[in-house]
């Protein structure tokens, strides 16, 4: 796994971690960057949940108008954490050409949530992907 993928998967952990517990991501995030109680936490990760915090309103804005008849509130945590990561990448991350960003996405769905999920998170941001230029455009 490359050290962007680790990073991915370590933003989801902790933006999940964080939903859960109700507790800020960044603060949760800037907490743990070089404490030796937990595992290493990178720069790209930070840039992770940083971006998806600060665009996290348009973010579920956008997710809830694409997710076809499912409420945010009704997906499973690891689910939500994941869309929220890939469609920061898919809008925000200029760099992450996007059907990385949805790959990426869709991998860490396999790994971390219900067979169904991998499904479900490629359909939400595959929709999103069809528009993204225009999104772009007015962010």
């Amino acid at each position: 796994m490359g050290a962007r993928s680790k990073a991915r998967k370590r933003a989801v952990d902790i933006l999940y971690e964080a939903d859960v517990r109700k507790v800020d991501a960044v603060t949760m995030v800037s907490e743990r960057v070089g404490s030796p109680d937990v595992p290493p936490v990178n720069d790209y990760t930070v840039t992770l949940v940083e971006g998806v915090v600060t665009n996290r309103d348009r973010i579920d804005e956008l997710l809830a108008e694409h997710s076809e008849s499912w409420a945010l509130d009704r997906m499973p945590k690891v689910d939500l954490a994941v869309l929220r990561l890939g469609l920061y990448e898919l809008l925000w991350a200029d760099d992450v050409p996007d059907p990385v960003a949805i790959d990426e996405a869709v991998a860490i769905a396999k790994s971390l949530s219900t067979d169904d999920s991998p499904r479900f998170v490629n359909g939400v941001l595959g929709r999103i992907a069809m528009i993204a230029d225009q999104l772009r455009a007015t962010r």
